[in-house]
């Protein structure tokens, strides 16, 4: 991976750090990013990388000019970050943001009109190069800015982008929020194999495995996971017994729904 300039990554923790991680195994050259973390601490899994490392804004070099600036701090710090980056608004810098809830339109007040935001919703899996980023960008991004972003957020996982912010709200429904919806179901099958006769510690291991085999069959596929499903459904046999349950009126199609539905509705609530 190629930078134009010096990346600025401003926060350093879980997500941050996995992004860097993603930036570095991609060939990023330490010496190009600058990392904005009062906590010296943040760089430790990073060994002695010539990363450039700052606690302050004021420590940046005063003709420091960045290509991307990533903001990777919690929401509520971000009113305190962005006036002292109002320096760095030209058209060759993107900002590349991956707080939840904080809209273009926030950017834009505080950045200014001229700003390029690029808003990306990443998922935990992130921290094990396997994560989902979706993205949504406004006008003033050039599409050269556009692919940086891309290949920046790729480094961790499936980068995907939205034209319409709105859908935003349904991509931390689905994505954002979907680990957890799937760790949930590895405590349900486990329970289920206990409900059945298993030792607990016995349905909890086959649990995790079976779902994250599953995944990574999924993964490596070039087939519908509809057609996978399938290829485990003998006619006659057992999961078909269990797929039927599933699969009623009343089963967990319409409760994903439902539940995506919820979720939604409370990322445009939270959102305004």
């Amino acid at each position: 991976m190629k930078v134009t300039g010096p990346l600025l990554l401003i926060g350093c923790g879980k997500m941050g750090g996995a992004l860097l991680s993603g930036w570095l195994e991609r060939g990023v050259d330490a010496k190009d990013v600058y990392i904005l973390d009062p906590n010296p601490a943040a760089l430790e899994p990073f060994g002695s990388a010539p990363l450039n490392h700052v606690e302050a804004f004021a420590d940046l070099p005063g003709d420091f000019r960045p290509a991307l600036v990533m903001l990777a701090v919690k929401p509520q710090q971000m009113d305190e970050a962005l006036p002292q980056l109002r320096s760095f608004v030209t058209p060759e810098t993107v900002f590349l943001s991956i707080a939840a809830g904080k809209t273009l339109d926030y950017f834009k007040g505080q950045l200014g009109d001229e700003a390029a935001i690029v808003r990306a919703m990443p998922n935990t899996p992130a921290a094990v190069g396997r994560g989902v980023s979706v993205m949504v960008a406004n006008a003033a991004v050039s599409e050269p800015q556009r692919q940086f972003c891309q290949e920046l957020m790729s480094a961790v996982g499936l980068a995907d982008w939205v034209e319409d912010e709105d859908q935003m709200n349904a991509v931390t429904a689905v994505s954002g929020g979907g680990p957890a919806y799937v760790f949930y179901m590895i405590e349900c099958l486990a329970k289920a194999g206990e409900e059945a006769g298993l030792l607990k510690e016995v349905a909890e291991r086959i649990a995790r495995a079976t779902v994250t085999g599953a995944g990574e069959l999924v993964h490596q596929s070039s087939e519908a996971p509809a057609q996978l499903r399938k290829n485990v459904s003998s006619p006659g046999g057992t999961t078909v017994e269990a797929l039927a349950v599933l699969m009623a009126e009343d089963g967990l199609e319409p409760l994903m729904v439902k539940a995506i539905a919820e979720a939604t509705r409370r990322s445009r609530e939270l959102a305004s």
